[in-house]
């Protein structure tokens, strides 16, 4: 997995950066390869909070459970055998305690989470490093969604219908590529992405239910805003962007840029420091 590698190598950078030295240990060997079942019941709760708190390697999520989590964990470390923590409404998985001090080499190593998820309604939380990311969302009832992650590679879709309101939507990552479809979908109010430097394709199609207010706030980075014909937009540019292509359907004036429907309405507030900002359909 060349991700946790470079999750690795970021480290090491820095450390170079700092000014000092460290010892290098024997670079974790691999050992057997495991597959744990990772099965967790709903906490008896009204309200249901779920983190999932994964490092770096591939991790996929979908719908399809009858528990709050049903899945495998698949690993040859033994460092990465992933934990359960429970209090309350409050759910974790977590991968276990890892401490890389010494920065080894983790060629070969295998981290893998293949998750299903419930359709009762939570808050659910990913914080991730350098790792890839596959998340299908259509059909479940998330009622806020927030995810961290660094240099990542993300694709997620929401294919159906949120089940519940979702209050918010928060996306923070480094310098990644993630590609996220079927946003209007997730059913939100409120949606904010922030990045460092990458290239991201924000699609909203789907059923728009309700105006939603999105904010972007990115570094050197490739954006593409895709917004089906018939649906009304608003978009504000702000900061040092080098370049705006507004495809057919929008119209401009200044830094603001429009294009006209029916319904509900997506308002957009764009800052970043410089490089490309594509709007389609």
């Amino acid at each position: 997995m060349y991700r946790l590698t470079i999750f690795i190598a970021i480290l090491a950078l820095a450390a170079l950066a700092c000014g000092f030295s460290v010892e290098l240990p024997n670079a974790p060997e691999p050992g057997p390869e495991v597959t744990d079942q990772i099965r967790v019941d709903y906490p008896d709760a009204e309200e249901v909070n779920l983190q999932l708190s994964f490092g770096a390697g591939d991790l996929t999520l979908a719908p399809g459970a009858d528990k709050l989590v049903d899945g495998t964990a698949t690993y040859n470390y033994e460092e990465f055998k992933p934990e359960i923590v429970e209090d309350g409404g409050n759910v974790e998985v977590k991968m276990g305690n890892v401490e890389f001090p010494n920065l080894p080499s983790l060629d070969n190593l295998k981290n893998e989470w293949d998750f299903k998820l419930g359709a009762q309604p939570m808050n659910l939380s990913i914080d991730a490093g350098a790792y890839d990311g596959t998340y299908e969302f259509g059909g479940l009832a998330l009622t806020s969604l927030t995810v961290n992650d660094g240099a990542a590679n993300v694709e997620l879709a929401f294919s159906e219908p949120n089940q519940a309101e979702m209050s918010s939507f928060l996306y923070s990552t480094g310098a990644s590529d993630v590609t996220m479809t079927g946003l209007a979908n997730a059913n939100f109010s409120i949606f904010d992405f922030s990045s460092g430097a990458g290239d991201y394709t924000l699609d909203f199609s789907g059923e728009l239910q309700r105006d939603a207010s999105i904010k972007i706030e990115s570094g050197l980075s490739n954006i593409i805003i895709v917004i089906p014909e018939g649906v009304n937009a608003v978009v504000t540019v702000e900061g040092g962007l080098s370049n705006v292509n507004a495809g057919p359907g929008w119209s401009g004036s200044g830094n603001i840029y429009k294009q006209e429907g029916e319904g509900p309405t997506l308002t957009f507030v764009i800052e970043t420091g410089a490089g490309n900002l594509t709007l389609t359909r």
